[in-house]
């Protein structure tokens, strides 16, 4: 791969307006966030109309700012990669009319990269992990394992039915009145709480496939609110909060326990990488750590900067497959699965 070859990413999905230059041999000469989560904070979770106004008025400055502490200018650019999907279409729309227009000016190629991709070839901007492995990306909008053979070979062993881990946690985190982003604030209450006093459900434990559940444990988590809100026993809301993390913690476990074995016939033991803004949380990286040393796979897990939306990752999966750009027709997706192929689960839907 040629060293030389620099790549600007843009990622403006959700509620982060990011801008990273990466070098094709790894060296991440700029990753730049303009973050959003004071301004949602207030509402309680993502509002799409606000989200697109406040990527507006961010690109120009992040990106400026990106190019600054690269220390280079437009003219060194050799590629402009911006997530296409999937996401909240008004930031996805943003951030790509942005590396288009760069791409055009300056005429590098474009690279339309999906924003679960860059999530799934993250490891390999910091750890090379070598393909095949197996994925569990966990974040605010996604739970799914996947076999990741190659960049753009995916196989989906599992997906969520309803809500993602990420969303347990937030929509959880918001009845006990804790705040936005709900998995940091879970995870911080949690310490001081003991995760045996309060019963909660498994979800799907047990089950003889790959796929998650989370929304019964929301439901489980008012109903518990509401008796310890009723009552002055001995639970209160941190042993609410870390009774929560730990359900959450074993569900992923059961289902990535599953999944370790389906890889393994098909590939052998490899490694078990958790990526997503989820796996930033200790007691789930920890309960994972445990299940991927008991099937003999190793784990990798990205830093946690790199865990949660960022640009650096953009620019990663465009630098993968850098001698294959898009076309500039490319039109954003609100929806983009990994494995277009791959069966529906059981249940009410899908999330791509």
């Amino acid at each position: 791969m040629n060293d030389t070859f620099l790549m600007l990413g843009i990622e403006s999905s959700c509620d982060e307006t990011a801008a990273a230059i990466v070098n094709s041999d790894g060296t991440i000469l700029a990753s730049e966030v303009a973050s959003q989560m004071e301004v949602h904070a207030a509402h309680g979770g993502v509002v799409p109309e606000i989200a697109a106004r406040a990527h507006l008025d961010a690109i120009d400055v992040v990106i400026g700012r990106a190019m600054e502490t690269a220390g280079i200018a437009m003219g060194d650019l050799d590629g402009g990669a911006a997530t296409g999907g999937p996401g909240l279409i008004g930031g996805v729309v943003v951030g790509t009319v942005a590396a288009k227009a760069i791409a055009t000016a300056r005429r590098i190629p474009y690279y339309a990269v999906n924003h679960l991709e860059g999530h799934a070839l993250s490891p390999r901007l910091v750890d090379k992990v070598g393909f095949p492995y197996l994925l569990l990306l966990v974040s605010g909008g996604h739970t799914q394992l996947l076999a990741v053979r190659a960049p753009g070979i995916y196989e989906r062993y599992g997906t969520t039915m309803d809500d993602a881990a990420g969303e347990a946690f937030d929509k959880s985190a918001k009845i006990m009145g804790l705040g936005y982003p709900g998995g940091p604030a879970i995870e911080r209450i949690a310490a001081k709480g003991n995760a045996r006093l309060v019963q909660l459900p498994r979800p799907l434990r047990g089950a003889n496939h790959c796929h998650f559940s989370f929304s019964g444990l929301k439901t489980a988590v008012a109903t518990r609110l509401a008796a310890i809100e009723a009552d002055d026993g001995e639970a209160g809301i941190p042993d609410l909060a870390a009774s929560l993390q730990a359900a959450i913690a074993d569900c992923l476990a059961d289902r990535a326990k599953r999944a370790m074995a389906r890889f393994a016939d098909a590939h052998g033991p490899a490694t078990l990488v958790i990526a997503g803004g989820v796996a930033a949380n200790k007691a789930i990286f920890t309960r994972l750590e445990t299940e991927a040393d008991k099937a003999g796979f190793a784990l990798s897990v990205p830093p946690a900067w790199l865990c949660t939306d960022n640009a650096a990752m953009i620019a990663w999966a465009a630098l993968e497959r850098k001698d294959s750009p898009d076309d500039l027709d490319f039109a954003p997706r609100p929806r983009w699965p990994l494995d277009p192929d791959a069966a529906p689960p059981p249940g009410r839907g899908v999330r791509a």
